[in-house]
């Protein structure tokens, strides 16, 4: 039978539950168990497809095709676990699958409530990733914080998961915080509270982990532990990071984390071999070099809205090519009001411009896009930034000023990027999510970064090239260097006469890992440390 670490989190949002969780589990691996992880939210979207990525951050996509929270990409990155749609469960979710057993009678005419109905469905979900996944430990991230209303349901199934399973069977782990007020004293008061409101729905945590801007004293550990009915070694702390949320495994082996938790779940203590991430660490404290990335984005774009694509430059960068990176962050609405884009490139080795919706700063997109095209500077483009290059052709070499996608002007008269079905031959007319096969194109840049013809790439995209324009792009030097396997459309561009510039419609930022960078993050690192010469 799986056991279950239930993670939640107090006094406030965004403490890190996510990393943390993530942490947990990597430990865990690193101790040689089979680990499953899972995250729920109480937002009642069904799932995180249609929330801005300024309010919940980027929408990370898993290989069978759910858009999900992005914490699921920080259990994918920290763990080998094979995330899927089962692994991220929404209030909305819970309550639509309730709804629709009640429309087809199956609760026999009794009254639909929260209590047993509600939290019931609850409980089936995480049962059930146990039971398909066969994994020694199941690890539940509850979104949200102790307190909020939307939280209550989780609660209360984590409540009745944890009586149900028996003693060292589901334990509760609380993540809080630790402030520290003017003149450094640090206040203990904020926990204790956030404790009490989790012991009122009648959940005592088994561990404590305190978010604190540095280390806490053995004694205000012990403070936090009478009042707060937690053994004295249940006490941990969560320092603000130096340098990555990598070291964050390091850290909580070096408290003990890993060993204490096992014992608390009845299994062997085996040895936790943490020399993944202490080798990563490694390498991250003695670059080599320096590479700097402009990342082209909307206007005062947060960083959780391009998390992975962030995080796999960073992989690539430690990892692939022993260099220190830095990302400068670029506003496309800004660049849209100059004519000269020097200032704005200024030391940018390479420039990204990753996935985006909507029309706001395309024209600054267009324009980042076209900069990196004429001053030969490695460019990566993921899906928008992909569809960019060929509208930049089609405008710039081709003549077309009115080249557009039908997602922005709807009657252009030279709508290179469209919908599959405002295209010619068949199509299904859906938003292709998940991975699928694409075909790489030999004697290509793409096939030297794959050596391969065959590939396997996660997507989310709706609109694409429409394939009519394909001879005018390879005419003037926009190469297609893939295809998709199922439908034959567009999967990637070049620029044939420049260093490095390959933009691809899938999404390869779900993939990369700290010891594993995607090999084309990996070469659009390398080109641009080798643009430095």
């Amino acid at each position: 039978m799986s056991k279950y670490v239930l993670v939640t989190s107090g006094v406030c949002s965004s403490l890190g539950k996510g990393v943390a969780s993530s942490a947990i589990g990597s430990l865990l691996e690193c101790s040689g168990l089979k680990v499953a992880m899972m995250k729920c939210d109480p937002y009642i979207n069904v799932d995180a497809g249609n929330i801005s990525p300024y309010q919940h951050g980027e929408v990370y996509v898993t290989e069978d095709g759910a858009e999900t929270d992005l914490d699921l990409g920080n259990f994918s990155r920290f763990t080998n676990v094979k995330i899927t749609d089962d692994d991220c469960l929404t209030i909305g979710k819970v309550y639509e699958s309730v709804i629709r057993n009640e429309r087809a009678g199956k609760y026999n005419g009794r009254t639909v409530q929260v209590i047993p109905h509600i939290t019931d469905e609850i409980k089936r979900c995480i049962r059930h990733v146990g039971t398909s996944t066969g994994a020694d430990v199941i690890i539940v991230e509850i979104g949200g914080t102790v307190g909020d209303i939307e939280a209550v349901p989780y609660l209360e199934a984590m409540r009745q998961l944890i009586r149900e399973t028996g003693k060292g069977n589901a334990i509760s782990i609380h993540l809080t915080l630790i402030p520290v007020i003017t003149g450094g004293e640090l206040k203990s008061k904020p926990t204790q509270n956030s404790v009490k409101q989790l012991q009122q729905v009648g959940i005592q945590p088994d561990f404590l982990i305190c978010r604190c801007e540095g280390e806490v004293e053995e004694g205000m550990k012990k403070k936090i532990s009478r009042f707060c009915n937690v053994q004295s070694d249940g006490v941990f702390v969560s320092p603000d990071i130096k340098k990555s949320i990598y070291e964050l495994p390091v850290i909580f082996h070096d408290q003990g984390l890993d060993s204490k938790l096992l014992a608390k779940l009845g299994l062997e203590n085996k040895s936790t071999d943490i020399s993944q991430w202490t080798d990563f660490l490694k390498k991250l404290d003695t670059p080599s070099r320096k590479v700097c990335i402009g990342m082209v984005g909307k206007k005062d774009y947060l960083d959780n809205c391009y998390k992975s694509v962030q995080e796999s430059l960073f992989h690539a960068a430690v990892t692939g090519n022993n260099a220190e990176l830095t990302i400068k962050k670029i506003d496309a609405e800004t660049i849209e009001k100059t004519s000269d884009l020097k200032e704005f490139f200024a030391g940018v080795d390479g420039i990204v411009v990753p996935g985006n919706y909507g029309q706001r700063g395309f024209m600054g997109l267009l324009a980042s896009v076209k900069y990196a095209r004429e001053n030969n500077i490695p460019y990566l483009g993921i899906d928008l930034g992909m569809q960019i290059m060929a509208i930049d052709t089609a405008r710039s070499l081709c003549g077309w000023e009115d080249a557009d996608t039908t997602e922005f002007i709807h009657n252009t008269t030279h709508p290179v990027i469209c919908l599959p079905e405002e295209q010619p031959g068949p199509s299904d007319g859906v938003m292709k999510l998940g991975a699928s096969e694409v075909l790489v194109e030999k004697d290509t840049k793409l096939w030297e970064v794959y050596r391969s013809e065959s590939i396997i790439e996660r997507h989310r995209s709706k609109y694409t090239f429409d394939r009519r324009y394909a001879a005018d792009m390879t005419g003037n030097g926009l190469s297609i260097s893939a295809k998709s396997a199922s439908d034959g459309q567009t999967e990637a561009f070049e620029w044939k006469n420049h260093p490095w510039g390959i933009g691809v419609q899938y999404h390869p930022e779900f993939v990369s890992r700290p010891a594993n960078p995607h090999p084309l993050f990996n070469s659009f690192i390398k080109a641009a440390i080798d643009s430095q010469k």
